[in-house]
């Protein structure tokens, strides 16, 4: 049986996925620059980070039907951002990987995101600052090892 989480375990959680969700609303207003279509560059951003994938790889990282994947896909492809290419160990399968072109792309995408917040750390202390990076630092440790869902 699991354990249960603490009060505190569950107060700080909730604190914290509220703060990622405006975070994340915010910075995804950059995302409009990019050109394309904010899952096209969810998935784009997994090849990129993550390395070839097949379709169902691609789909399940993304919580999504491999149906749905084949599209999104297919609009990666038809934009230059992604390619299709065979398996070397399986025949019968293909992965997805990315082009320069998308890496290009979400290199910048990820830029103006990050340039955008930026800003609004701007009228931070140096120390504040640091505790933001170490919590950065303390949350990417605690999800290392975590099943993704």
């Amino acid at each position: 049986m699991a354990r249960r989480a603490t009060k505190n375990e569950l107060e700080a959680a909730d604190r914290l996925h509220s703060a990622a969700i405006h975070l994340l609303r915010y910075v995804r207003q950059e995302d409009a620059a990019a050109g394309i279509t904010a899952t096209r560059l969810s998935a784009l951003s997994v090849l990129v980070f993550g390395g070839a994938r097949t379709i169902g790889e691609l789909a399940s990282a993304e919580q999504v039907r491999p149906p749905t994947m084949t599209k999104i896909v297919t609009g990666l492809e038809e934009a230059g951002l992604a390619r299709r290419r065979p398996d070397r160990d399986d025949a019968r399968s293909v992965r997805v990987e990315a082009t320069a072109k998308g890496r290009r792309l979400l290199s910048l995408a990820r830029r103006r995101r990050v340039e955008a917040l930026a800003t609004h750390l701007a009228g931070l202390r140096a120390g504040e600052l640091d505790v933001l990076r170490k919590a950065a630092g303390l949350i990417e440790a605690a999800l290392r090892d975590a099943p993704p869902r």
